[in-house]
């Protein structure tokens, strides 16, 4: 599901800012930006998100706000910064020079600014940032519930139609069958038209052959997927996965029932079902 949060902590002078957006995905890829010097912490981040979230893209981005923004820092050296001010002033006596020492004239030597580079203490500042991290991870899983709140609604709603489609198909069997048995001794009594034949085997051999096109063990199987999805949808545990297996369950019983029977009526209810089931899916791939 998508999802953004927001979580901050630290002191006026500095602090640890994560911004979290989470977008739908088969599985947990995440995404981690942070300051260059901060960088070991990347796979600590990355376990404290794991620890919540078992799918989606998640993108995560870490800012250090405050006087230590960088790993690197501006030194001024200010005895060569004298050094180098009194040697001009002395040119200037020696040679009679009437110039005026300017900035411009010193920040053009060399090594009076460098840049040294800060090795952070990884350890003492992961527990700010991992206060920082749970802050959004929660303020991200609120905005999800409530997305998952609207998301169950359609997901039930949309497995109601399904159930009522083999409702439908349920009902009719019993007429299915009978006009299907109809079907074949009509077929048999003409291809053996003239023979002598036992009617009361003709008749069991017809029933046998009506049999095979019994859908009643796919609707049963259907009808147990069904409640067992509904079952899932209550559940507080992660339930993605098991969600998309079942749907794919759903999609063998109905490719196997409409196989089985070749009834107009049903054939038209298959495809139906078929695009619920589709739907169902597109779905599921936003839930965890």
């Amino acid at each position: 599901m998508t999802g953004f949060g927001r979580g901050e902590s630290g002191t006026a002078e500095q602090a640890w800012v994560v911004e979290i957006r989470t977008v739908n995905h088969r599985f947990l890829d995440q995404r981690v930006l942070l300051p260059p010097a901060f960088t070991a912490l990347e796979e600590r981040i990355k376990k404290t998100v794991a620890q919540q979230q078992e799918r989606g893209r998640v993108d995560i981005s870490v800012t250090l706000r405050g006087e230590s923004v960088s790993g690197s820092r501006l030194h001024l050296d200010l005895d060569l910064a004298r050094q180098y001010h009194a040697c001009l002033e002395k040119m200037n006596t020696e040679l009679g020079l009437e110039t005026e020492i300017q900035l411009a004239d010193m920040l053009t030597q060399r090594n009076l600014i460098t840049v040294q580079e800060q090795n952070p203490d990884i350890d003492e500042e992961w527990p700010q940032l991992k206060e920082a991290l749970l802050a959004a991870l929660a303020d991200c899983a609120g905005m999800r519930e409530r997305e998952g709140g609207s998301l169950k609604q359609d997901l039930l709603q949309r497995l109601d139609n399904f159930a009522t489609l083999v409702q439908k198909i349920e009902g009719m069997i019993p007429e299915v069958l009978a006009r299907r048995q109809e079907e074949l001794k009509g077929r048999v009594n003409k291809m053996l038209e003239g023979m002598d034949i036992d009617p009361v085997r003709l008749a069991q051999e017809t029933a046998i052959m009506a049999d095979k096109a019994d859908v009643t063990e796919e609707v049963v199987r259907l009808a147990s997927h069904i409640d067992q999805f509904r079952g899932f949808m209550e559940s507080d545990e992660s339930v993605g996965r098991r969600l998309d297996f079942l749907l794919q369950e759903f999609l063998r019983e109905v490719n196997t029932l409409a196989s089985k029977i070749s009834n107009s009526a049903i054939a038209h209810l298959g495809v139906e079902m078929k695009n619920e089931i589709e739907k169902l899916r597109e779905q599921v791939q936003n839930i965890e």
